[in-house]
């Protein structure tokens, strides 16, 4: 069966060419022009990748990235005519599991997606991962339910996919490009910034002092390890 892509951008040619490509790849496309549209589609007729603009007419894409993260785990790949780099971090604080500026080639754009649901098909392989207990916090991969201080903590797939990469090899250091090409793929190795931005997100919702970190660690220069 093929896979179910949903584009949401408000400019019809875009949405066109998306169209046209993803389809010549074996993809079904369904496109929606608003914010609107698209959040009542994820809902009634769950896709299995969102191609997401966030200058939508209705609703800033950030906002229905938070909503589309609010109930499903969808894989998102984000574009945007942004260039700034806090545009990049907020749509990747948010969830999203790529962002792609435009303007883009469209070979890109497609190893991207290939990429994003690459990932989803391999998030039932975390359950094999064991348990993290700690004083701080617990992860517990086969439910994809996490605690701090005993009160529930909502994490993204990709901070689910990072922390299953350290959590593997608890106590010793991953290097960036291991971490990046696990999580999010054998294209990636340079995307330092990434790491960045999910290494500080995950340091605010689980650990005691993020400023001063005792379990999810930067070896600087090197890669990051789960302290445990």
């Amino acid at each position: 069966m093929s896979q179910r892509v949903l584009v949401v951008d408000d400019d019809p040619t875009l949405r066109r060419t998306l169209r046209i490509n993803l389809r010549a790849r074996g993809y079904e496309v369904e496109e929606v022009g608003t914010a609107h549209d698209a959040l009542t589609t994820v809902a009634d007729a769950p896709p299995d990748l969102v191609v997401l603009d966030l200058g939508l007419p209705d609703l800033d894409g950030v906002e229905v990235l938070r909503r589309i993260r609010a109930r499903s785990r969808v894989p998102v790949v984000v574009l945007s005519a942004r260039h700034q780099s806090d545009d990049k971090v907020e749509a990747l604080d948010e969830g999203a599991d790529d962002y792609v500026t435009k303007p883009f080639g469209m070979d890109e754009l497609m190893a991207r997606v290939r990429s994003a649901l690459r990932r989803g098909g391999e998030d039932e392989g975390l359950a094999a991962v064991d348990p993290v207990v700690t004083d701080a916090f617990t992860l517990d991969f086969a439910t994809l339910s996490a605690t701090r201080d005993g009160a529930p903590v909502h994490l993204t797939p990709t901070e689910w996919r990072l922390l299953a990469e350290l959590a593997r090899h608890r106590g010793r250091v991953v290097t960036q490009a291991d971490l990046l090409r696990a999580v999010w793929g054998p294209g990636y190795g340079r995307e330092s910034n990434y790491l960045r931005v999910y290494g500080n997100q995950l340091r605010r919702k689980l650990e005691a002092d993020p400023s001063a970190p005792r379990y999810i660690v930067t070896e600087p220069g090197i890669g990051y390890r789960l302290a445990v």
